[in-house]
């Protein structure tokens, strides 16, 4: 998955035209959707959908609309985001926290409108319990919820690798529907060489499939050189070779 913070149409079209293979998910990041005329927006989902990515709308702008507005909001939310194009959601709790009973109602309300839903989990702003990061996980499928995502800024302490979050993430998550979160500069001590260390960490301890998110646009070719063994990582190592973090 990439993170689309405001990608131009012209950057946009050429990154699909050379590496629109090697990804699947577009989030349109925060709530950017709400900057852009009408026409560029629709023309962008578009341009996503023809190359057979999926955009969908970042989490914090549902978490806006429902701090700022209510529950009761929500519903034009979902009809105005189907409206010009999107098919798919993230609802998320990075900086407004959800009860697991409103995480729910959330995810299930969302999808009876006629989305697509990958509930996050995590916070920007506090450690969590990794026990309750797998709660929350349990929660989103338990409502529907198509893929979870993990938030990056629980998976490093320092800009380092997070150890005892993962492996309970890895321990007890189907790693079939979730996506780890790559960590970035908007996170505390978080430097281009961390990023680079988790990314291939995760890589190499599970596999050259495992779902990545955050992925920014300009890495997107770069990354998948290191899931095929052509980047500074080297060749893929065999699989009983490595340590692995389960």
């Amino acid at each position: 998955m990439i993170v689309d913070a405001g990608l131009p149409l012209g950057r946009q079209a050429d990154l699909l035209a050379l590496a629109a293979d090697y990804v699947d998910l577009a989030k349109i990041k925060t709530g950017t959707a709400r900057l852009y005329d009408e026409k560029s927006l629709v023309k962008k989902l578009k341009q996503y959908r023809r190359h057979r990515v999926q955009p969908f709308l970042g989490g914090q702008f549902h978490e806006y609309v429902f701090a700022t507005q209510g529950s009761r909001a929500l519903g034009p939310f979902y009809e105005e985001a189907l409206r010009l194009g999107f098919e798919a959601i993230e609802i998320s709790d990075n900086v407004v926290p959800l009860t697991a009973l409103e995480r729910r109602r959330q995810i299930r309300s969302a999808r009876a409108a006629g989305l697509t839903v990958y509930g996050e989990v995590g916070s920007k702003e506090t450690a969590s319990n990794p026990r309750l990061l797998v709660s929350q996980a349990e929660d989103c499928f338990a409502a529907g919820a198509a893929l979870v995502l993990v938030e990056a800024a629980e998976l490093v302490v320092k800009g380092r690798p997070n150890r005892r979050t993962l492996d309970l993430l890895l321990r007890n998550l189907d790693l079939k529907k979730v996506m780890i979160e790559l960590p970035g500069p908007w996170i505390p001590e978080v430097r281009a060489c961390d990023v680079e260390l988790l990314k291939k960490l995760l890589i190499e301890e599970l596999g050259p499939d495992v779902n990545l998110a955050n992925v920014m646009p300009e890495d997107l070719i770069d990354l998948e050189t290191t899931r095929v063994g052509l980047g500074v990582a080297g060749p893929p190592k065999m699989k009983d070779q490595r340590n692995s973090v389960r």
